[in-house]
């Protein structure tokens, strides 16, 4: 797959994208992105400097004045996009992705995100080439602006009362990335591990999804008899929990409890992404809350959160949005949300598994299940004739994003990825065994030419 994604740029630095690509993108966004102020921050990866700094010169170049946050989380940027009123914004980063990647995740005023559908595709047409100098009629100013860490701390403690902690024997994994910034002075009392920023992920891979980046979270938690273990990924937009036998909690099961610690009341709107189980959603319509599908990624939630007037959501990848933080994800307010919320189960004499089991325990699910496949096209037929040859009828069908198609028993859901190259599918039923016959004859549906990862 190419730099250009469909919420953000991201790749392999030398390979999929180079810093003259940078800096004419940085050219380029202030054409697209109408608007002379922004402002750019950046993650702990090797790279990050050079990127930054190449992004910095095209927008200069392009006549836009930039302020420059220096290193800081996804949310960070966010959040200073929309309290300050930047025009647009750049936070270099690559996410979860491997060490040797990086890439731009690009805003717009009020924080709305700019991807492929509105925006980036002109953005790759325009820095393809060299852009003329014609129509700028001064250079940019460039400010570095120093200590935003703390009143990103300041609004998140004024969100969340972190003193409701107290009692909670938790830990918390920084993997080395950008929530390093401020796990000591958000979350009190926590065992707190791989704090010290390194782009190069030296404990494990920042992509709190791998089961291998959990596995020594999971160790410590059950070790120590710990309540909890939350993991950010690398930029500290997502949050993941492990409970407190070191077993993973799916994050989808966990947006009806990010609403209920929101504050959520009848009648509040919810978001959730295509993937979310049935638990999950019956969870969020026992609250009177309404249940909002949207497809996956950030590009696609926010817009949908704001004109559905939603309080927050989240989605199956460990992202959680919150209308009062400028409609955008945060992993530390997620984090500190759901803490209390475990908190709370403990005062009251339940464990977090014991917490979640109502909504964990109602539906057997597979998880998302990677293929690389060579004709993704001709793998979703395959799974669609399986379907409609050996499944029980359908009550509903979905295609907002990849199709998932609901039964009695269950739902199913197959897409591909906006972000990587594989086919991603997900089965949801009512009991173990059916899960296995059905993952079974899908699985078998879609490698027919491919591999499972």
């Amino acid at each position: 797959m190419g730099f250009f994604k469909a919420y953000d740029m991201r790749g392999t630095f030398g390979v999929d994208f180079d810093l003259p690509l940078v800096e004419r993108i940085g050219r380029a966004l202030p054409k697209v992105v109408k608007g002379s102020r922004w402002l750019v921050g950046r993650d702990c990866r090797v790279t990050g400097a050079d990127v930054k700094a190449a992004l910095v010169k095209g927008l200069l170049d392009a006549g836009a004045d930039v302020d420059d946050i220096g290193l800081c989380s996804t949310p960070m940027v966010y959040f200073c996009t929309g309290r300050d009123g930047y025009d647009g914004s750049v936070m270099v980063t690559a996410s979860h992705n491997p060490p040797a990647d990086n890439g731009l995740k690009v805003s717009m005023k009020t924080a709305l995100p700019v991807g492929y559908a509105n925006g980036l595709d002109e953005v790759e047409k325009l820095a393809s080439t060299e852009i003329p100098d014609a129509g700028v009629s001064r250079r940019g100013r460039y400010r570095f602006v120093d200590g935003a860490v703390a009143p990103y701390v300041e609004w998140m403690k004024s969100r969340v009362d972190t003193g409701s902690l107290k009692g909670l024997r938790y830990a918390v994994d920084c993997s080395n990335g950008m929530a390093s910034l401020f796990a000591s002075g958000l979350f009190p009392g926590a065992t707190v591990i791989n704090g010290t920023l390194d782009g190069s992920f030296p404990a494990h891979s920042p992509n709190p999804l791998k089961a291998d980046a959990r596995e020594e979270i999971s160790r410590l938690v059950h070790e120590c008899s710990l309540d909890c273990g939350v993991i950010f990924d690398g930029d500290a937009d997502r949050a993941m929990f492990v409970d407190g036998t070191g077993a993973f909690v799916q994050p989808d099961y966990l947006v009806p409890v990010v609403a209920k610690a929101t504050g959520a009341k009848r009648g509040d709107r919810i978001i959730h992404d295509v993937r979310t189980s049935r638990g999950a959603v019956d969870a969020i319509r026992a609250m009177g809350c309404e249940p909002v599908m949207v497809p996956v990624g950030h590009a696609f939630a926010k817009p949908i959160l704001r004109r559905e007037k939603a309080l927050c959501g989240g989605e199956l990848a460990g992202h959680y949005y919150f209308s009062e933080f400028y409609g955008c994800d945060s992993g530390v307010l997620a984090a500190l949300r759901i803490l209390s919320e475990i908190a709370k189960a403990k005062a009251a004499g339940l464990s977090f598994a014991g917490m979640m089991k109502p909504i964990s325990a109602k539906w057997a699910n597979s998880g998302e299940l990677n293929f690389k496949v060579g004709d993704k096209d001709a793998a979703i037929g395959r799974v669609l004739s399986t379907v409609e040859e050996k499944f029980p009828d359908e009550t509903g069908r979905e295609t907002m994003d990849g199709i998932r198609i609901e039964f009695a028993e269950g739902w199913i859901s197959v897409r591909k990825s906006n972000t990587e190259p594989y086919l991603r599918l997900l089965v949801e039923c009512d009991t173990s065994a059916r899960l296995e016959e059905w993952k079974s004859l899908l699985v078998r549906a879609i490698d027919k030419d491919g591999e499972s990862c």
